[in-house]
């Protein structure tokens, strides 16, 4: 148990990324067993563990480019820094190519240069050279195993600032249960969506009738419900029906379904590859149906064209191929490394369409006597009526109904990525608020 705060105390940050693979293990999971042994320790928790999700465009993030920090508050920081150094050797998943990394930071103030380089990992290519120069420069400690990737990320969930937050409450397995199909009860997630919408969210897709909120590969990650607060999120969990025993549950407070990633606005003339951010523009070169059901256009932006591409899980590739040239639209999403076969390729992930251009269609003019399609005698020869003869000099034209209007459309919540803002968080911020520890944030069921 934690005893009162003494003028020996020390804040102490901690943030880790990159110890999971896509063969195993999770950086979640580590904090989670982290905290059920620092809670046996003399520390207390100043806020929720944060679950930071930065540029899901960066090639060789780890699953979902999430990365924890903790803040505590101990009167032993350097016990307390090699615990947690040698919880990160032991539940990384090194043999598969895990490259963890973790910072330590003793303030209760987090300095602009951490903050700004937090925010710079949302949305650009954040090398990890950087990084080491990072702590070098600001005398940081920290540790690292592999090429050290994973410092990126532990810089960056320490100097994350929330302008809106949710909270996700991941449920873990027994060890004895990783890599075996999880057998959760479906209408179980169904009804408790049903039940606690609009305050939680992207557990259930409805459209295609399957469980979203739960991985498929071997980590130990049970399910998680993500959601506006701990405690909807507690009342949701006791919703759902599974043939299989929980270790316990980790609640964090996360940048999920923020859409923070696309804040930035991209520079038309300077793209650089793996960006993520928004683009106003011009539709230029109308929408063309691609191999496989993608749909490719262009827009146009101060004179520089660039290639857009929506693709067919989205579920919005039928509102892309109604646009036209003209249409005046704001794209969200990354850039794509150029191919040989096209440049910088922008990968959609909204379309918010800002003005409709008027669409109109010519055709051969209708013989008013005969109401049947006049035909054409030639170039510049007119057009005339094949039962009655009557001529006419020129084709008509009509307006078209748009099949499209002038709103926001995004992906269906299957294709949502961890930080795509779902429709019913679209005017959603959530305000600070003071950590309660009462709350139980943290389970292991077996104590």
């Amino acid at each position: 148990m934690y005893s009162p705060l003494s003028v020996k105390d020390t804040v102490l940050n901690i943030g880790f990324d990159d110890t999971d693979s896509p063969k195993g293990m999770c950086t979640t999971y580590l904090a989670y067993k982290l905290i059920d042994s620092l809670k046996k320790e003399n520390v207390k928790f100043v806020d929720y563990p944060k679950l930071i999700r930065f540029n899901p465009n960066i090639p060789w993030k780890t699953r979902g480019n999430g990365a924890v920090s903790l803040k505590i508050e101990t009167d032993n920081p350097a016990k307390i820094k090699n615990k947690v150094i040698r919880f990160v050797t032991k539940f990384s998943d090194l043999k598969n190519g895990a490259n963890p990394g973790v910072v330590f930071f003793e303030n209760d103030t987090i300095p602009k240069q951490m903050m700004e380089f937090s925010k710079n990992a949302l949305w650009q290519l954040v090398h990890r050279k950087d990084a080491k120069k990072f702590i070098s420069d600001n005398r940081l400690e920290s540790f690292h195993l592999g090429n050290g990737q994973g410092l990126v990320g532990a810089i960056g969930a320490i100097g994350y600032q929330f302008n809106d937050h949710t909270f996700e409450l991941l449920s873990y397995r027994k060890k004895s249960h990783f890599g075996k199909k999880r057998k959760i009860n479906p209408s179980s997630v169904r009804m408790m969506q049903e039940k606690t919408y609009p305050k939680t969210f992207n557990s259930y897709d409805t459209k295609k009738q399957r469980i979203i909120f739960a991985p498929h590969g071997p980590d130990p990650v049970f399910f998680g419900i993500r959601g506006e607060d701990a405690d909807s999120l507690l009342y949701a969990s006791k919703m759902i029906k599974t043939k299989e025993k929980p270790l316990g549950h980790l609640i964090f407070k996360s940048n999920q379904g923020t859409g923070d990633h696309l804040q930035n606005e991209l520079n038309s003339s300077a793209l650089k590859a793996y960006s993520s951010g928004i683009i106003t523009g011009v539709i230029s070169k109308e929408p063309v149906v691609e191999n496989g059901g993608h749909v490719k256009f262009s827009i146009s932006k101060n004179g520089i064209e660039l290639t857009c591409f929506v693709y067919k899980p989205t579920g919005i590739t039928k509102e892309a191929s109604s646009l036209v040239m003209g249409d005046l639209v704001r794209i969200g999403g990354g850039i794509r490394r150029s191919s040989s076969k096209y440049g910088r390729v922008l990968n959609v992930e909204f379309i918010e369409v800002l003005r409709l251009q008027r669409k109109t269609i010519s055709q051969n003019p209708l013989c008013i006597k005969c109401n049947k399609k006049m035909k054409s005698k030639g170039t510049d020869q007119g057009f005339e009526c094949v039962k009655c003869g009557k001529k006419a000099t020129k084709k008509t034209s009509f307006v078209v109904p748009r099949q499209i209007s002038e709103q926001l459309y995004i992906p269906q919540p299957s294709a949502h990525r961890h930080l795509t803002r779902p429709t019913q968080r679209l005017y959603i911020i959530n305000k600070p608020k003071k950590f309660n520890d009462l709350i139980p944030w943290f389970s292991n069921y077996s104590n």
